[in-house]
């Protein structure tokens, strides 16, 4: 700009040399500033060019920061997110463990239990069925001893005849025949109930091998025959049985039959619960049907044998439905149960058979469990 000055003073002036002083001074003042203004200007641009230079540098690094922070801060969510997988599969496996613990010692505890006093009651119970054979002998020779003394020496003997009239002799005859012949149903029964005690602990056998099911399951309905007569009603509870042709099942036995007893009570239990009524008292709620469990068994694609057992008792809530099989749920009053049966029961079924047990229940029909275990499970 000051150029531009220059060349107007010298068209207008001529020589800058014949100038006064004064505006000779005064222009070179002018020029001096102006190029003092030139040099501050460029100094300035190479200042704000440094200056965007070290702010992309810093917006290239804060970049750069930013990214290693996402992506530390991504890595670390991952691993948290890994952890809280980790500790619920712990905490899983951890009450998983706590319940196999408890089944363990439960099965231990009960099989002994149950084996034991099977054998105390085996041991009096045979010596008594063993002696009924010789006592009903006895009794009938001495009732033919008898027969024969009052036909030929106490016939006409009033004081005999009048004993023989005040001890009911005739009743006796004939009933104590009979009474022995109870005793023996009597001891038959027991030592039935034995054997089953016996089948169902298993304690003498292989804990993984061949079984009938339809055994375990007559042996589980034979230690509860007791419970199919409920205290609150007035009617027994029906067993249904539609057993079809199933081969022998590779499993083990005695923790299978805990699975059919979990249930079976559990059904018994849902039955008492239910307010049962005679048909001809409509206003019930359920004078039409009275009490039922039934079980049913079947052969799935020559694989898988499947046991259904299902009662027509009150139902589960659908709402809980899903939470059956955990750890120490449970729909009973405290003090009443543990928690810990159907999660037992799923476990064995599941864990130790490679198998299914579900559950399906209406409100007011009653539930049903399905049990479907291959035929031939490896041994785990």
């Amino acid at each position: 700009m000051h150029r531009l000055l220059q060349r107007q003073i010298k068209k207008h002036f001529g020589n800058l040399d014949s100038l006064p002083l004064e505006w000779q001074s005064f222009l070179t003042d002018i020029d001096t500033a102006y190029c003092q203004f030139d040099d501050d200007h460029r100094m300035i641009e190479r200042s704000l060019a440094l200056s965007s230079e070290e702010l992309l540098l810093a917006n290239n690094q804060l970049q750069d920061l930013l990214k290693t922070v996402e992506g530390q801060v991504a890595e670390r969510t991952t691993e948290l997110t890994k952890a809280n997988i980790e500790l619920e599969e712990t905490l899983i496996n951890l009450k998983k463990a706590q319940v196999h613990l408890i089944q363990s010692e439960k099965m231990s505890s009960l099989g002994q239990l149950v084996a034991g006093v099977a054998h105390e009651i085996n041991n009096p119970v045979n010596f008594i069925h063993g002696n009924l054979g010789y006592l009903q002998d006895y009794i009938a020779k001495i009732l033919n001893f008898i027969n024969l003394t009052q036909q030929n020496y106490l016939q006409g003997i009033s004081e005999m005849e009048s004993l023989a009239e005040e001890i009911e002799l005739e009743f006796i005859k004939q009933d104590l025949p009979q009474i022995i012949n109870s005793i023996e149903v009597g001891t038959i029964r027991i030592q039935g109930i034995v054997q089953s005690l016996k089948n169902f602990s298993h304690m003498d056998e292989a804990e993984f091998k061949q079984v009938d099911i339809h055994k375990g399951i007559d042996n589980t309905l034979m230690i509860l025959d007791h419970r199919l007569k409920p205290k609150s009603s007035p009617w027994r509870i029906q067993i249904i049985k539609q057993y079809g042709d199933i081969p022998f099942v590779n499993c083990y036995a005695r923790q299978l039959n805990q699975v059919f007893m979990n249930i079976l009570t559990n059904a018994i239990d849902a039955l008492e619960e239910v307010n049962y009524h005679s048909k001809s008292d409509p206003k019930g709620d359920n004078w039409d049907r009275s009490p039922s469990i039934q079980i049913q068994t079947k052969l799935i694609d020559d694989c898988f044998v499947e046991i259904a057992i299902a009662d027509n008792g009150n139902g589960i809530p659908e709402a809980i439905q899903q939470q059956i099989f955990d750890p120490f749920f449970t729909t009973k009053p405290v003090g009443k149960a543990t928690g810990m049966g159907m999660a037992i029961s799923y476990q064995i079924v599941t864990e130790k058979h490679r198998g299914k047990l579900t559950c399906h229940s209406t409100l007011g029909k009653g539930t049903e469990f399905r049990i479907r275990i291959p035929i031939n499970s490896e041994h785990i």
